[in-house]
């Protein structure tokens, strides 16, 4: 039933809708999280947390680790393939904190911490993608208080190469940076 009301000449109405034979389109059904998406979503946590320190703490090796021997890392400073390369550009990362701790003696040196949100996480087989909000802290001001100096969203690949969840492409965007900024288009809409 349409019921319509005129007020002060401008039409204003409200629609009642009277039951039909005809049913509505049955909504998608939920996702399932079993026991299996469980353990496999705490491993690449997991994983996702070690690659956090690893940058963080600027340990070269155990941040290669993360990554699958064929593994990409797409970020500001280019697109890098190989696990071997990666483990080479996280020593040019450690270098160049370095030189700007030593600029900066004698205060004690500055400190980046890496944090993450939000995280949808997609898990088929030995196969995933996720999709996770992240925030840089920076304290490398001259009273060493922390600031918010970088934030966006990390899209990554995972495989599960002999039993254990690895990065097999790893994209960074990151709003601060106008070529690595995301698009309008929201990057992990509902399944």
């Amino acid at each position: 039933m349409i019921r319509l009301l005129v007020v002060g000449g401008l039409v204003a109405g409200s629609l009642a809708f009277a039951a039909t034979s005809q049913a509505a389109a049955p909504a998608a059904p939920p996702q399932k999280y079993d026991a299996q998406y469980a353990r496999d979503r705490a491993e690449i946590e997991d994983l996702q947390a070690r690659y956090l320190f690893a940058l963080d703490w600027q340990d070269a090796d155990a941040y290669a680790a993360t990554f699958t021997p064929d593994g990409v890392l797409d970020w500001t400073g280019g697109v890098i393939r190989g696990r071997d390369a990666i483990r080479a550009e996280a020593l040019k990362m450690r270098e160049t904190f370095a030189k700007v701790d030593a600029a900066n003696a004698p205060r004690r040196p500055s400190r980046l911490r890496h944090l993450t949100s939000a995280a949808v996480i997609r898990i088929d087989g030995d196969r995933a993608t996720s999709t996770i909000e992240w925030f840089e802290i920076d304290n490398d001001g001259k009273k060493r208080y922390p600031a918010v100096t970088g934030y966006g969203h990390f899209e990554d690949e995972l495989r599960r190469v002999d039993g254990k969840w690895l990065i097999s492409n790893h994209k960074i965007y990151n709003e601060t940076y106008e070529n690595r900024a995301a698009g309008p288009k929201n990057p992990a809409p509902p399944p």
